[in-house]
């Protein structure tokens, strides 16, 4: 099997038999119909894996706010002729990377996005997300939610381990179908009641991680890709804090399709 975009989301399981309860269920659960292959990559040369990032186009008619981006890993026992399915939804597009990656994605295999997307605004976004794609377990995700109409946006709150300062990092991704881009921000907070109260009032612009304008012997990319991405703005829109509570039940949106 090889890298390709025009997936169709058969994973050659017909001669094998689930490895476990949780796979069988999944398997079970798994629709391709409404998913739309983002980024893909199979081991070779006998196909024991397969990680996929995809679209999840039913999440734009369940809860207001859910995440549309799902994670697919597949990994095939060729020997005992089982497998294990496991999934996963996701904010942003990153975040699915990061989760494929923790489960034996090489990084550079899940980067590349199918043609037809979005592409990335400037050198920030670039940079934010091959940081969230490549850090471990290093953020805990507390909470997120997605808008897939005016505005066209995404955020995840999210515990930084690595963070000695401001530990809670809010990322902003926003869309502009327009223009045929996106961008990605991060902030810092002390504490999730700061970050919740800036998310409810927007008081003052998206605080900058303290690291951003640290010049000693910190790591200088994030200053260098803040310098290069001087023209794109770092706060997300006011209307946020009109999206942050779902009604009680699913209701029907406008699509403009995340990212596609």
């Amino acid at each position: 099997m090889n890298d390709r975009f025009d997936f169709a989301f058969d994973f050659d399981l017909d001669e094998l038999a689930p490895a476990d309860a949780a796979s069988e269920e999944a398997v079970e659960r798994f629709w391709s119909g409404d998913l739309t292959a983002l980024s893909q990559h199979h081991t070779t040369p006998n196909g024991s894996h397969s990680f996929v990032v995809a679209h999840d186009q039913s999440a734009t008619w369940g809860i207001p706010g859910a995440p549309q981006v799902m994670a697919i890993a597949v990994a095939r026992d060729l020997t005992r002729f089982t497998y294990t399915l496991e999934t996963s939804h996701h904010a942003t597009v990153s975040f699915a990377q990061n989760w494929l990656v923790e489960r034996g994605c090489p990084p550079e295999r899940i980067a590349k996005i199918r043609g037809g997307s979005l592409k990335p605004a400037d050198d920030l976004t670039v940079w934010v997300e091959r940081q969230i794609r490549e850090s471990g377990a290093r953020y805990e995700v507390l909470d997120n939610h997605t808008s897939d109409f005016d505005p066209c946006e995404t955020w995840t709150l999210t515990r930084d381990s690595r963070a000695d300062e401001a530990p809670i990092r809010f990322f902003h991704e926003e869309w502009d179908h327009d223009a045929g881009t996106y961008t990605m921000r991060e902030g810092a907070f002390a504490d999730v009641g700061a970050a919740r109260t800036w998310l409810d009032d927007h008081s003052g612009p998206l605080p900058e991680p303290p690291e951003y304008s640290d010049h000693n012997g910190a790591d200088d990319r994030p200053r260098i890709a803040l310098a290069r991405s001087a023209s794109a703005s770092a706060t997300p829109k006011a209307s946020l804090d009109d999206t942050r509570t779902p009604p009680a039940g699913p209701a029907q949106r406008p699509v403009r399709g995340r990212l596609l």
